[in-house]
């Protein structure tokens, strides 16, 4: 087996993606935070101390999107063409559900910044609300759909 992160000396390297083309790229990652039905409210009419809880996950998500190549170890620095967050405020299961779209035009991927951006959108979630409500959970990151690039296009069944 040969892995392609492991260099000659069997140390740790980033791929060489130069002789890649160019290819049109998008990436939509999902998840969700839990959290107390009174939390979710508070979030819903702005009456958290903190303030516009979405607002902040919005541009927190955005800016771990932004942020990925510094974060996760292999992951190239790629210009993110776009970038958007949404947001699901879901009563009956007391939770928020995030989606993120990510897109670049590229060598290689897109789906570590869509997956960063939920991830951070939902820490930042978590961050501005802790203080009434500590037992949110994060749940269900994943990648849902990826186009462009080599491997084409990937979409998760069963959502």
């Amino acid at each position: 087996m040969e892995f392609t992160h492991i260099n000659e000396e069997g140390r740790a390297k980033m791929v060489d993606v130069s002789e890649k083309i160019d290819t049109v790229r998008e990436a939509i990652a999902v998840g969700s935070i839990s959290m107390k039905t009174e939390t979710l409210e508070k979030i819903k009419n702005g009456s958290i101390s903190k303030g516009d809880v979405l607002a902040v996950a919005q541009v927190g998500g955005i800016m771990g999107a932004k942020s990925t190549s510094q974060i996760i170890p292999m992951c190239h620095a790629i210009m993110i063409s776009g970038c958007n967050i949404s947001f699901k405020i879901d009563f009956e299961n007391s939770k928020i559900e995030i989606t993120a779209t990510t897109k670049t035009v590229g060598k290689t991927g897109i789906e570590m910044e869509a997956l960063t951006a939920v991830s951070v959108a939902a820490l930042t979630i978590y961050d501005m609300c802790k203080a009434i409500d500590r037992g949110m959970v994060i749940n269900n990151i994943m990648l849902v759909k990826k186009s462009g690039g080599k491997s084409g296009i990937f979409e998760r069944k069963g959502l």
